[in-house]
């Protein structure tokens, strides 16, 4: 879903916490980039007060966006967006199948949303999957993995804790992140049924907690944030049998004597870099890939304080700092280094930004 009604404008949605989630944001929101100057502005129309927005997902045809609704009850919600920016509700929530979704993607042929369910000391991480209608719409849950496992680091890995799903570029597996069971599952999605086959177990460092994953554009490679032991580990993804390999690890940052938690990855499209938020050191740390290993290219301050999401939009990256309440706008260099940021927006307890 690709849509401006102002002509060099991208269109960007963010997600934030609101006061029944634990924030302060208004849930789904509406801004504009201007890809030449990286200046970000807010369109005039009204926020949609989605619950815990803190992940969006667009349909790959249709002018429908989804969000999870990170609660303990545990929701997911689809959007229309109409050519003038305007937000509506598309239907009511319907359940996500576990406590505190706080990750979807849309499979590829946009008949399939795919939920993960974070979970809470009491229920365990799962990964939920809902049948969409023509509209886009949500339809009925087709299927629920729950995952098991726990960890090391007490008070984060004593059960699962599903964090992301999504889909490969080959569009034959599915891969779920747990940071709780320090593995990454991978599924295969019977796209008649929406039932999911678990088809590989990869285990991750013991302690590392790996919470997004990136994939380089040719699907061979896949790089982690791994939140728990604050590093960047690069992958072989074998896309016959959905299985990763660990090939090395870096330092997610240089910064000293500060808990730090990687939020976000990226990669470039052109498969030469990658990109991560730090919370806790607050900044954006810039990667090169030199055969299988990651070397730093530096990093730059995020903007703001705990930056969490990460897009890169139109040669920019979008970083959603949640404590300080800000969305700042970072360039990137033809070298993969990255520019001081822009003079940040307000942005109340934004988590994600998504371009459309």
């Amino acid at each position: 879903m690709r849509t401006s009604s102002l002509t060099g404008v991208t269109p960007v949605l963010t997600g934030s916490y609101t006061p029944d989630s634990g924030g302060d944001g208004p849930g789904i929101a509406a801004l504009r980039l201007d890809p030449t100057t990286g200046h970000l502005s807010y369109d005039e129309v009204e926020p949609l007060p989605v619950s815990g927005a803190s992940f969006l997902a667009a349909h790959p045809s249709l002018a429908v966006v989804y969000s999870t609704n990170e609660t303990e009850a545990g929701t997911v919600s689809a959007v229309t967006r109409a050519d003038d920016g305007t937000l509506s509700p598309l239907g009511d929530p319907m359940s996500s199948g576990g406590a505190n979704p706080c990750h979807l993607t849309v499979h590829p042929g946009g008949e399939w949303l795919l939920t993960a369910n974070y979970g809470s000391d009491t229920a365990p991480g799962t990964v939920a999957v809902h049948r969409l209608g023509a509209d886009g719409g949500l339809l009925e849950p087709t299927d629920l993995v729950v995952h098991q496992g726990s960890g090391p680091v007490a008070g984060r890995q004593e059960g699962s804790h599903a964090h992301q799903v999504l889909v490969d570029p080959a569009g034959r597996f599915v891969l779920a992140t747990d940071l709780g069971a320090d593995a990454v599952f991978t599924y295969r999605l019977d796209t008649r049924t929406g039932t999911l086959e678990r088809v590989a177990v990869n285990p991750m460092r013991a302690g590392s907690g790996p919470r997004h994953l990136a994939f380089s554009p040719d699907g061979d490679l896949v790089f982690s944030a791994d939140e728990l032991s604050s590093t960047v580990t690069c992958h072989r993804y074998d896309a016959a049998t959905g299985v990763l390999t660990a090939l090395s690890s870096v330092p997610a940052t240089t910064a000293e004597d500060v808990a730090n938690q990687p939020g976000g990855i990226v990669a470039s499209p052109c498969g030469r870099f990658v990109w991560v938020t730090n919370r806790g050191a607050d900044t954006v740390a810039a990667f090169r890939l030199a055969g299988n290993t990651l070397e730093p290219l530096g990093e730059v301050p995020a903007g703001g304080a705990w930056p969490r999401g990460l897009a890169l939009v139109d040669g920019h990256l979008l970083v959603a700092n949640q404590h300080s309440g800000s969305l700042a706008v970072l360039r990137v260099l033809d070298d993969g280094s990255l520019a001081q940021p822009h003079p940040p927006i307000s942005a109340p307890s934004v988590v994600c930004a998504l371009a459309l």
